[in-house]
């Protein structure tokens, strides 16, 4: 196996490589001001959004979001690994890319040895079934669902004939490739029994690639009517069925300018559709559609249509579908939903009326997230009536909160005002009100203790001589923690809410990364930039500490310091924020000092909430002067603070 390339090679590439050659030698670029603009290569559209900035070496598309640097762009324009993408760009320079032997510690565990045996295991079930005496049974079986032998093929169909240790047998070699296929769900071992036997008994079998089209695991249906029907391999190191699609990768390898995905619910419906000419379905593994799906569906195409079934079970898995899409329903995208007559599957349609009325019916009956939405919401509701518009409003308040803020929102915004009468503005103040009533803790503010001198105020304190904490409230500065995929290369950024959010790790980021060199004009240590409840806290402070020690890294270069992480996800939707803009040196040292003293205030906020859990249960004849003055002091400091950090916020 191919070593590691190193960092150091990535980083001279992108430093070397000019993002306006690698696009313009692919899709033909237009001078516009100091950017450069074309028709976005990943959607349809006649009026150019597609911006390439040479001074950032980044791309970003105002339509549908799709963002990133040079090798970036090569890997889905091209369809292209990361490796075969450094290749590719390496090629462009006449350089030989260098590979590191032995290197995984930077890149976690080494499942070679896992994907080696996925292979194998599709070569046996393929031979299988071609070769084993049962296998006229299989192939009957896909003759009769209309599967010809070239669609077969290309899904790399194949057959567990009956039996408990057929794979077994062929690939269980010593006792280290046992584990191995225990570990990949190849292999089931019942301790209480002591046995270890196949998983995959006399079924069809559909293997499952990742993006990059390696085999990760197995989908087995049986050949009668046996339960259960489907049977799916279980969660392993190489497969996570919550993140992973059937058919996404033969998706995008049969469809260089993908537009549209249509998500079904089996493996037949998706083979069934392809062969007859409709290459862009993709199934979910026996789960329901997760955020994890939408997002990586999303960041190929701007539009996806959801296909379910017409019966109460298709539209409680349309609605969780419509729940998992609304966070990332960013400007540009579109969710659609395909309800099919009652007992029929797209399978069974297509077979039935071809794959030109099946397309004709997505387009024609495909009803859209926001009707699905307002129609499900009013179905038990009179609007005619004043409690029934109020009603309206307060159950689609949960899922417009979801909505990531942009021209969608406010367009749902909008139709629920005219559904409801009421004034866009009032619903949006009405909705930050009560995200801001939930997100504050309550504080409980009884009559004060007749034996206590008000003048002291101590605070909160109840005749049961239990203190209530009431520290200030903050500033305001809180930013969305962002998790594991939330904002990926091709989503579109997400814009904060309101002014308050400015001052926020995050923000300072984005000016870091349109002048990296601001990281030169500030001062170490930087530990004290450490915010509670802020997700991007830890990336500034790694992201100043990097840039202070190579000064000249470009943003493209950072993103690729952290490729395929979490950090570099993050970085590239901050990055896509400010695309074309300019950051000044003092507004980044301004946000920087309020951060500072947000941490601050963060800090006494703790050292006061320590303090009242210390006295929570003395009573109150036990408090002495001395802790009564700390206390008198620690809020004086409080007060002092919060008024410095609300100036401050005020003035952004």
């Amino acid at each position: 196996m191919a070593g590691r390339i190193p960092q150091y090679f990535i980083d001279d590439l992108l430093t070397r490589i000019d993002i306006i050659d690698v696009i313009d030698h692919r899709v033909k670029l237009k001078k516009t001001g100091r950017n450069y603009s074309a028709c976005c290569p990943f959607h349809k559209e006649k009026t150019p959004s597609f911006t390439v900035s040479p001074d950032k070496q980044f791309y970003y598309c105002f339509g549908c979001g799709a963002s990133g640097n040079a090798l970036g762009f090569v890997m889905d324009h091209d369809h292209l690994d990361f490796p075969e993408a450094i290749d590719t760009l390496a090629g462009q320079l006449g350089l030989e890319v260098p590979r590191e032997e032995n290197s995984q510690k930077q890149r976690g565990p080494d499942h070679s040895e896992l994907y080696n045996l996925m292979d194998r295991s599709v070569d046996f079930y393929s031979r299988q079934l071609k070769q084993h005496e049962q296998s006229p049974r299989a192939s009957l079986y896909l003759k009769n669902r209309g599967l010809d032998q070239q669609t077969c093929q290309h899904f790399a169909i194949g057959f567990a004939p009956p039996g408990w240790d057929n794979l077994k047998k062929e690939l269980a070699t010593s006792p280290e490739k046992e584990q191995q296929l225990i570990t990949t769900g190849m292999l089931v071992k019942n301790e209480d029994r002591n046995t270890i036997y196949d998983r995959f008994r006399d079924r069809i079998i559909f293997p499952i690639r990742d993006s990059r089209g390696r085999y990760i695991a197995f989908g087995g249906r049986v050949l009668g009517d046996e339960k259960p029907k489907y049977l799916n391999s279980p969660e392993s190191p190489i497969f996570h069925k919550g993140k992973e699609l059937y058919g996404l990768f033969e998706a995008r390898q049969a469809n260089r300018k993908l537009s549209r995905i249509l998500v079904v619910e089996g493996y037949m419906d998706v083979v069934a559709l392809s062969q007859q000419g409709i290459t862009n379905a993709v199934a979910t593994l026996g789960t329901a559609t997760t955020p994890d799906h939408m997002l990586r569906l999303f960041k190929v195409v701007p539009e996806v249509v959801f296909c379910f079934d017409g019966d109460d079970a298709g539209r409680r898995a349309a609605w969780r579908a419509l729940e998992s899409t609304l966070p990332n329903m960013q400007d540009g995208r579109q969710a659609r939903f395909l309800f099919l007559p009652q007992g029929e599957d797209p399978d069974s349609m297509v077979r039935q009326e071809g794959a030109e009325h099946f397309i004709e019916r997505i387009k024609n009956q495909a009803i859209s997230l926001d009707n699905l939405l307002f129609r499900e919401l009013e179905a038990d509701l009179d609007l005619s009536t004043m409690d029934g518009r109020a009603r309206l409003a307060k159950l689609a308040q949960p899922y417009i909160d979801k909505l990531p803020e942009g021209l969608f929102r406010q367009l749902l915004l909008k139709k629920l005002s005219d559904h409801t009468g009421l004034d866009t503005h009032y619903l949006e103040a009405h909705f930050q009100e009560s995200i801001r009533t939930k997100e504050q803790p309550a504080t409980t503010r009884p009559p004060e203790p007749e034996h206590y001198d008000s003048s002291n105020n101590y605070g909160e304190i109840s005749h049961s001589g239990h203190y209530e904490p009431c520290p200030p409230h903050d500033a305001g500065y809180s930013e969305p923690q962002y998790t594991s995929g939330q904002q990926q290369r091709h989503s579109a950024p997400t814009i904060a809410r309101n002014s308050a959010r400015l001052a926020t790790s995050g923000y300072a980021i984005r000016q870091l990364l349109c002048n990296p060199e601001f990281a030169q004009e500030t001062l170490e240590p930087f530990d004290d930039l450490q915010l509670e409840n802020d997700g991007d806290s830890q990336l500034l402070i790694d992201l100043l500490k990097i840039l202070k020690k190579n000064p000249t890294l470009k943003t493209s270069t950072l993103i690729a310091q952290w490729y395929g992480t979490e950090k570099g996800e993050r970085l590239q939707a901050l990055a896509a924020l400010d695309h074309g803009t300019t950051a000044h040196r003092d507004e980044f040292l301004e946000t920087l000092t309020s951060i500072r003293k947000k941490a601050g205030l963060n800090l006494q906020q703790n050292q006061y909430k320590n303090l009242l859990q210390s006295l929570q249960n003395k009573k109150p004849g036990q408090l002495d002067e001395d802790l009564r003055r700390q206390f008198r002091e620690l809020q004086e400091q409080l007060r002092r603070q919060k008024l410095g950090v609300n100036s401050d916020a005020q003035k952004k």
